[in-house]
């Protein structure tokens, strides 16, 4: 018995340093990934240097007395985020000053301070990074803004009168939406707030708009880093994927007899609204498994993308997880549905799902049918997007075009100004080409007059958009080989999209 203790407390000493060591093994990559993460962080202060001056010289301008408060400068922000946040916190800063802010008159007849406040904040909360932008201003005219959405046929009277305050907030981020009654150096251009909120959603993460006649408040709620999302982990066709939780609308387990067909595709209601439903099996390519579809509830994702919810169903949820973010490899090109992947804990890939491309497969699918290509599939051998490059020295404006053609399903690349424009195209074929003006180093004028002297490029349309709307500045556009040349305003009347589907048609070929 002596000889079994004492192997048996040799074995749990044993045991016990096992359990030591993985214990100190765990210690050490969760310290190892923490400072992984912490190299890749940046004060938010770093992105807010410009911003005194700026509202200094705004308030200048509009002849109001605005004071600044920034909080949270210490506060960490993942150095991607933080390139990216910039040039939107600058429009959210500006729109604040000359749309929610009173004149000093106008103030002190309110019963408010002749000065205004102005206060941009950041903080972390629950596991997001939260950047506000509120002043104390006279708040949003919900009646000026139903109205100027009547006027430009966005929608019916009826159904704006209905809509609550987060339906009708939601239009101030369309693009070319603007409520400034005339065009100046600050606002009315429709270029902005669209911005903002495609930044948002680019990273994973949403916009919220608090308005009171005591002021208005603009939420950006960010990931905290880019490296690390947190997910919800599904099984489709025996398959693991991930979503991001931020851009999931709803998880839920739908049973069958809740289905209904509405023109010969399944529906159901979730919280009061109907939603359509599309099989992932069918927008993924992958053979169902046949074991279970016709029994038990089905489990649906609900996403949503424009303003459209879509219901996903997949075989099952497996949970949540944090998944450290690893971009495809650029051989790879752009992969339909897929973000990017990552490798869970046991070692196992997994592939990181692309909300924004299910959804519009998916409505693309409920709406006409099918997908591109034979039998209702989509196959890269079947199907070719038009590739558009946007050639525009300011960043509001080329991000306010790039994301409008995105949207519309194509393809686009950027350039900062003409001879930029000029080494892209000797390096990619292009569908159409959309170019400013006036831009540093070579125009859009001589731009054009170059790619009409080349014979590689005399055919490949070339669309101007400029704030020039005169008609010897048309055209000159026109008369050096232009296609077409339309002015900036052309993003809140919808002719921008239109002018580019006349010369190259739809976003997608199918052949």
């Amino acid at each position: 018995m002596s000889a079994v203790a004492t192997s048996r407390h040799a074995l749990e000493e044993a045991l016990s340093q096992v359990e030591e060591h993985l214990r100190r093994g765990e210690e050490l990559a969760s310290a190892l990934h923490n400072e992984a993460v912490a190299s890749r962080m940046r004060p938010f202060g770093d992105a807010c240097g410009a911003l005194p001056r700026s509202v200094r010289d705004v308030a200048r301008t509009l002849g109001k007395d605005v004071r600044l408060v920034i909080s949270g400068e210490q506060v960490p922000v993942d150095r991607e985020i933080l390139r990216q946040l910039e040039a939107p916190l600058g429009h959210l800063v500006r729109n604040a000053i000359d749309h929610g802010i009173e004149t000093p008159d106008e103030r002190v007849a309110a019963g408010k301070p002749r000065h205004a406040t102005l206060w941009v904040e950041a903080r972390h909360h629950a596991g997001s990074l939260v950047v506000e932008v509120r002043e104390d201003g006279r708040g949003i005219n919900r009646a000026n803004l139903r109205a100027r959405i009547a006027t430009n046929n966005l929608s019916a009277p009826e159904i704006l009168a209905a809509m609550d305050d987060a339906e009708l907030f939601d239009f101030l981020f369309l693009p070319g939406f603007s409520t400034a009654s005339q065009v100046t150096d600050i606002s009315g251009r429709g270029v902005g707030l669209d911005v903002v909120q495609s930044m948002a959603h680019g990273v994973g993460g949403s916009v919220e708009v608090r308005s009171s006649p005591r002021g208005t408040a603009f939420s950006l709620r960010l990931p905290v880093t880019l490296s690390i999302v947190r997910a919800a982990v599904i099984s489709i066709a025996g398959e693991t994927y991930a979503l991001a939780l931020a851009r999931l609308e709803r998880i839920d387990r739908i049973a069958r007899a809740d289905i209904t067909n509405v023109e010969g595709r399944p529906t159901t209601l979730i919280r009061g609204d109907t939603v359509g439903l599309v099989h992932a099996t069918d927008l993924l390519e992958l053979k169902p498994i046949a074991a279970g579809l016709a029994q038990g509830d089905l489990a649906v994702v609900s996403l949503q993308a424009a303003g459209r919810t879509v219901g996903l169903i997949v075989d099952a949820f497996l949970g949540e997880e944090d998944l450290v973010v690893r971009k495809l490899d650029a051989r790879l090109g752009a992969v339909a549905h897929v973000n990017a992947a990552s490798i869970r804990e046991n070692g196992d890939l997994l592939l990181i799902l692309d909300a924004d491309d299910l959804v519009q497969s998916t409505l693309q699918l409920l709406e006409q049918g099918r997908l591109c290509g034979d039998g209702g599939r989509s196959s890269a051998s079947t199907r070719r997007s038009k590739r558009i490059l946007v050639i525009e020295d300011s960043i509001t404006v080329r991000e306010v075009e790039r994301q409008m053609l995105l949207r519309a399903g194509y393809l686009v690349d950027t350039a900062v100004d003409g001879v930029d424009g000029w080494n892209a195209l000797q390096k990619n074929s292009y569908d159409l080409i959309v170019s400013d003006v006036d831009m540093p180093r070579l125009s859009g004028i001589e731009l054009v007059r170059k790619l009409r002297a080349d014979r590689r490029f005399e055919r490949v349309p070339v669309v101007i958009v400029s704030y020039k709307d005169r008609e010897e500045d048309r055209l000159a556009g026109l008369a050096v080989g232009a296609s077409a040349y339309l002015t900036k305003g052309s993003f809140q009347d919808h002719s921008f999209l239109k002018t580019i589907a006349d010369l190259v048609g739809s976003a997608t070929e199918c052949e």
